[in-house]
């Protein structure tokens, strides 16, 4: 049985709403105060004689199906939209259409953005790639290694290197995130420490998890896991603000994200999704939804210690689309540069050692890499156009995702409200679509 959240509710790393010290929630309070009044940035569609009606028919079979509470795709060549829709509803019982400005938990989404921000600190010369974690976090100096064979989080070995900024920037630090393999070793350990709890700071995360043992050697293999909370903290170390504060005048600001952040303060509940989950959890295809965290009285709704890095944000497609096109233009969009071309390169390039790859044990996605915040397309498989290789994306667990093609110049946004909906068919149809319409 499905319980629906509330804003008291201490939930996954995935469901976590953070925030920050006192002193940061009167300047999180303040700006929000500011920016409650702000306009969308307006999202033009290009005049174009491209037909996007097989997506539109499709995302709306899902809608009528109940797979799917609400959904809407942006195709984009470039920095020009081509097409952009919405389907379905925000709120499922009151019937309330999906509207442009509506508010999506982007959880996983979240993980670009905090890559972004520790890129911008690296071009200032805050850190190095190969710098060890702990020259800036001493509590992951001496690091253990469960044992191959281990049945307890005790059974271990010395790490047999540091973990490097590059490491953790990858997922291939050795770190893990709790929910993964349930059953393991490694993750009911994470679970026993709570490190999924929203009542706690990045700092104090960071602290549980440098106590814990390792999956693996560091740079050894690849595991998803808390390893951009670490990084959050890292930017609080690197930049000396608090990590709401660092995104808001770096980023957010700059970029014109009115409505990013890591809560939705009352006066932008009306535009705030409501969230649903699955009734048959197994069968992706089935429909039938319930809600799980409403828009009025839910996680997000209010202030939380824990900002996530890895999973915390909340936005809009307008405002996600801001953040894209400047990943697509060369780290810089409306007369404002992030980062440099140099460094985007280095975050699109494979940080993985050989034959090492992105592996779920939920998830297939085959012959997928990882860069520095980005999965990376390294070989085409299956259908997939000859276009899709170099293909950099991420997405979140509630199906919010983002792709970007430098081959076709082509860029796809979806979003949708469904817990668990990353990798779920719809994304993948639209993806499929995307490149059959525009991609040539």
């Amino acid at each position: 049985m499905i319980r629906l959240l509330s804003a008291s509710d201490d939930t996954s790393t995935w469901m976590r709403s953070p925030i920050e010290s006192r002193l940061a929630v009167v300047v999180t309070l303040a700006a929000n105060l500011v920016w409650s009044s702000s306009v969308m940035n307006p999202i033009d569609v290009v005049d174009n004689d491209l037909d996007f009606g097989p997506i539109h028919k499709r995302m709306q079979w899902y809608v009528d199906q109940e797979i799917l509470p609400c959904c809407n795709t942006l195709v984009m060549r470039g920095t020009d939209v081509l097409d952009f829709a919405t389907f379905g509803y925000m709120d499922v019982e009151a019937k309330m259409p999906l509207t442009e400005d509506a508010i999506f938990r982007i959880y996983s989404n979240t993980k670009l953005v905090t890559s972004v921000a520790a890129m911008m600190l690296y071009e200032r010369g805050a850190f190095g790639l190969d710098d060890a974690l702990a020259t800036y976090l001493p509590d992951f100096a001496d690091m253990r290694v469960l044992t191959e064979a281990a049945t307890s989080p005790l059974d271990t070995v010395a790490a047999g290197s540091q973990i490097s900024i590059r490491q953790v920037m990858s997922h291939s630090a050795g770190l893990s995130y709790g929910f993964i393999e349930p059953e393991s070793v490694i993750d009911r350990a994470y679970v026993a420490e709570n490190t999924q709890s929203s009542k706690i700071t990045l700092e104090e995360l960071s602290a549980v998890l440098a106590r814990l043992p390792l999956a693996y050697h560091p740079g050894s293999s690849w595991r998803y896991s808390f390893a951009t909370d670490v990084l959050a903290r890292l930017v609080e170390v690197w930049s000396g603000q608090s990590f709401d504060e660092f995104l808001n005048h770096n980023i957010f600001e700059p970029l014109g994200m009115a409505d990013t952040g890591f809560w939705v303060p009352p006066e932008k509940c009306d535009r705030f999704t409501t969230m649903y989950a699955p009734e048959h959890l197994l069968e992706p295809m089935r429909g039938g939804l319930t809600k799980v965290d409403d828009a009025h009285d839910g996680v997000y709704t209010k202030l939380r210690p824990m900002l996530s890095g890895g999973a915390g944000l909340v936005s809009t497609v307008s405002d996600y689309l801001s953040f894209v096109r400047m990943l697509v233009s060369g780290g810089a969009w409306d007369g404002t540069q992030l980062l440099t071309t140099a460094t985007l390169d280095i975050m699109r390039t494979n940080q993985l050692p050989a034959r090492v790859g992105v592996n779920f044990p939920m998830w297939d996605m085959p012959g997928t890499v990882f860069g520095l915040g980005f999965a990376l397309k390294e070989t085409a498989v299956d259908n997939e156009p000859v276009a899709a290789v170099g293909e950099y994306h991420w997405g979140g667990i509630a199906g919010t995702h983002s792709w970007m093609s430098p081959a076709a110049n082509l860029t796809g946004l979806c979003m949708t409200q469904r817990y668990p909906g990353f990798w779920h068919p719809f994304s993948h149809d639209f993806r499929s679509m995307a490149y059959e319409i525009a991609g040539g």
